[in-house]
């Protein structure tokens, strides 16, 4: 299945600089988020990018927040491990947009009969499908990923631009 970048959203979850260096395979899961960042710049594709207690585990290291940038993408502060929680949501489906005059139906719509009812504007929804990657797979990432679904997005994660402190626990994640 191909997915659609009209239809897509990518999230990066916590590539900060206290962080990553007791990542497994550090290095290779940053090239791989700065890679992410960068096509989803190229296919105008919204980046969004999570930072769990920046106080505490610092910003997002230097490569990806420069991708994050180019892109135009935004970061947001967590303290919670799934980000749903701290509102991405929000960034991902943002309000629908308020009927304008013209869209209004003129009178009782029950009443009037179906040929000259107007039809109702549909509701404009956000980009539906989540392209997610980040670390800890088996914390951050999982919770926000199962959260997403529960909010019926479609994810897919890019497993090679995830990680977490041990195989073990990455692979645990990949399973689940």
């Amino acid at each position: 299945m191909l997915l659609d970048a009209d239809d897509s959203q990518l999230v990066l979850v916590d590539y900060q600089t206290r962080l990553m260096p007791v990542i497994f395979e550090n290095e290779l899961v940053i090239a791989n988020a700065v890679r992410l960042a960068r096509m989803a710049a190229i296919m105008q594709v919204p980046v969004w990018a999570t930072e769990q207690m920046p106080d505490k585990l610092g910003p997002s290291v230097a490569a990806v927040q420069a991708a994050i940038e180019a892109a135009g993408g935004r970061t947001l502060a967590k303290a919670h491990f799934s980000a749903m929680a701290d509102g991405l949501g929000e960034w991902l489906r943002p309000p629908a947009r308020k009927p304008t005059q013209g869209d209004q139906v003129r009178g009782n719509a029950r009443s009037l009969p179906k040929h000259m009812q107007r039809p109702q504007p549909e509701e404009e929804e956000g980009p539906n499908t989540i392209i997610i990657a980040g670390c800890e797979a088996h914390v951050c990432l999982l919770q926000t990923a199962l959260d997403l679904l529960e909010e019926e997005f479609e994810v897919w994660v890019v497993t090679d631009a995830c990680s977490s402190r041990s195989e073990r626990n990455r692979d645990a994640a990949f399973d689940r």
